[in-house]
């Protein structure tokens, strides 16, 4: 008889795991039947200027879609490298993921899409072959049109430029995560800004710049390993980066050497409490990059214009503030 329920139990167990196996083999890669964004490009010199920005600024596109990790250091470094895609970015256990060419050539880049298509993956998550994205690396769709407008413009004036980029190469495990995981879904209702603030030190500015922009609510909040859904408060710190050898090895970093990002509001015992005023805090991002293994954008940062940086640090120093320790920012495992 025991051996009866036995055999049962396991006989239930494997047609459970099988039949979640099949449901994610069938469901990772499901498409989406998102409405097109009514936005289009310009060719108004001051809009691409404003995209020029914001690409190789705040919203920091100019530091991952290059094409491995040596351009990625020369590009934080200020180095004007194309935009062709395909470095290797490492997600642990979940798989590998190649970011796409954004130069406009017809058929390895963004020139093979049409403007619709890449207004909805920034807007809604949703790529051109309508599968989903993870919509927390690309934070864009509260963006103002005029500002994803000027992104896309900029993009369409590069110079092409032929790369075959990697399809991202996920896991069963990251397959699931997909499946199941509120970060991998589109944003189907954003509401983006009816405007975009003007670039001057202000709170809404600040805001508009460190959620939607900038992203550094994205990486200053705890985040679970895999699915990176929020566990803890937003920008209390506390996101954890595993090592990444072939970068560490590359600055003459350790390579086992794990980082977390720090807290930025206004507790007295947090990273934002260090700078006594703007100028202090200007004056920190001016100097750049100081940890090799940092995960931050510290040179996109660094050349962001007085008047966001002062806005970002008023914005910050607005919070509520949190009284949550992330730990120790570089430590090992």
């Amino acid at each position: 008889m025991l051996k009866k329920i036995v055999f049962g139990i396991l006989s239930l167990l494997l047609l459970l795991i099988g039949g979640f196996v099949v449901y994610v083999q069938l469901n990772w890669d499901k498409t989406y039947d998102i409405p097109y964004p009514d936005l289009q490009v310009s060719n108004d010199s001051t809009v691409i200027e404003r995209g020029k920005y914001l690409v190789h600024g705040p919203a920091h596109c100019s530091n991952c879609h290059v094409g491995s990790v040596a351009e990625m250091i020369q590009a934080d470094a200020g180095e004007d490298i194309p935009l062709k895609g395909g470095a290797e970015f490492p997600l642990g256990p979940i798989g590998t993921i190649y970011p796409r060419n954004l130069t406009p050539d017809p058929t390895t880049g963004i020139g093979r899409y049409t403007d619709a298509e890449i207004f909805r993956m920034m807007r809604h998550a949703v790529k051109p072959d309508g599968t989903a994205t993870l919509s927390v690396l690309m934070p864009f769709w509260d963006m103002a049109d005029e500002d994803l407008i000027a992104v896309v413009s900029y993009l369409r004036s590069l110079a092409p430029v032929n790369n075959e980029v990697k399809e991202n190469d996920w896991s069963f495990m990251g397959k699931a995560v997909r499946v199941l995981a509120s970060s991998f879904q589109p944003i189907e209702n954003p509401t983006p800004y009816p405007k975009a603030p003007p670039m001057s030190a202000t709170i809404e500015r600040g805001e508009y710049l460190s959620r939607y922009v900038a992203n550094c609510v994205g990486c200053h909040t705890a985040r679970d390993q895999m699915t990176f859904e929020a566990i803890g408060p937003e920008y209390g710190g506390g996101m954890e980066f595993e090592p990444w050898p072939e970068y560490a090895l590359a600055v003459g970093g350790d390579p086992e050497l794990w980082t977390r990002t720090p807290n930025i509001t206004p507790h007295p015992n947090s990273a934002l409490s260090k700078f006594k005023n703007v100028a202090e805090w200007k004056a920190r991002f001016r100097q750049g990059r100081t940890i090799s293994i940092s995960q931050m954008h510290w040179g996109p940062f660094s050349r962001m214009t007085d008047e966001d940086l002062e806005a970002i640090y008023l914005y910050l120093s607005s919070l509520e503030p949190q009284d949550y320790d992330p730990g120790e920012l570089i430590f090992k495992k």
